[in-house]
């Protein structure tokens, strides 16, 4: 005799369920953002325009790929990121460089539309979770809203390092400190997990792009003088290192039960672990 159905499906969330593993990939992910865009533009003299354009219809072939997925995949999720961080990275400098827009503008730019992109994305979700991301609309805003924390953390390390003349290494050190207070008070109850995951996704994006202008750039510009070939290298290195452990482990990867009455149920099965690291919870 047949079973009577439980109204619910069996999905996999489309990105990855934040771990230490998530954070380490990420900050190598903007690092890399940072200086395979200087690698491309400066050193194999492509030119902003050209680089940017280029790098931009790679990143919608990797997005293509990524949504016609069912689950997270390690190797496309990751792919994705490195490529949306290098062009996050790229609208900012062309603002700057080819507009002659200030970076103090294109900070307040950038934060404006990200915050219109978190409302649009409640008002029509009710939720910022990413521990549902199981649909082509919630799947866009979550990658929208990626894209201007690149471009938002770019303009303001840049800010920062540059135009407040606090050099690389300063800048990242502040702002590491910075995420610091924010898991601190994530894990002693006084943020919100979903506005934690946030600011701190936002705010590893100038701690990268600082750690690989640090390592990338000349002694006479604050560097340690490595290039941006050698840097680009090492951390792609360590993406590829964490990626197949992910890939090995199945490590980030969230199963959920969905309402088939209403698919945009907001409460997975299995919950995260009360120790899951910022962004496992408050959904």
């Amino acid at each position: 005799m047949p079973m009577p159905s439980t109204g619910t499906n069996v999905r996999f969330n489309k990105v990855p369920q934040v771990t230490v593993d998530f954070w380490v990939i990420k900050l190598l992910a903007v690092t890399v953002g940072e200086t395979a865009a200087d690698y491309m533009n400066l050193d194999l003299d492509l030119g902003l325009s050209t680089t940017s354009w280029i790098l931009t219809a790679v990143l919608v072939v990797a997005l293509a790929v990524q949504f016609a997925q069912n689950r997270y995949i390690p190797w496309v999720y990751w792919t994705a990121v490195v490529l949306i961080s290098v062009v996050g990275t790229l609208v900012t400098d062309n603002l700057v460089d080819n507009f002659g827009v200030s970076l103090i503008t294109t900070t307040i730019v950038f934060t404006i539309l990200l915050a219109i992109t978190f409302a649009v994305w409640y008002a029509v979700e009710r939720t910022l979770s990413i521990h549902t991301i199981v649909t082509i609309r919630r799947e866009a805003f979550y990658w929208l809203a990626i894209l201007f924390t690149f471009a938002l953390g770019t303009s303001a390390g840049d800010l920062a390092a540059e135009q407040f003349g606090l050099g690389y290494l300063a800048t990242g050190l502040i702002f590491a400190g910075i995420i610091a207070v924010i898991a601190a008070s994530y894990y002693l109850g006084k943020l919100g997990a979903i506005t934690a995951f946030w600011l701190a996704y936002i705010l590893t994006r100038p701690v990268g792009a600082s750690l690989g202008d640090f390592f990338s750039q000349t002694p006479d510009h604050g560097g340690l003088g490595l290039g941006t070939i050698v840097t680009s290298y090492v951390f792609l290195g360590g993406i590829a290192l964490v990626v197949l452990y992910m890939s090995l482990t199945h490590e980030g990867v969230e199963k959920m039960e969905v309402s088939q009455d209403n698919q945009r149920s907001d409460t997975p099965a299995l919950p995260a672990p009360e120790s899951e690291p910022i962004g496992g919870g408050d959904r």
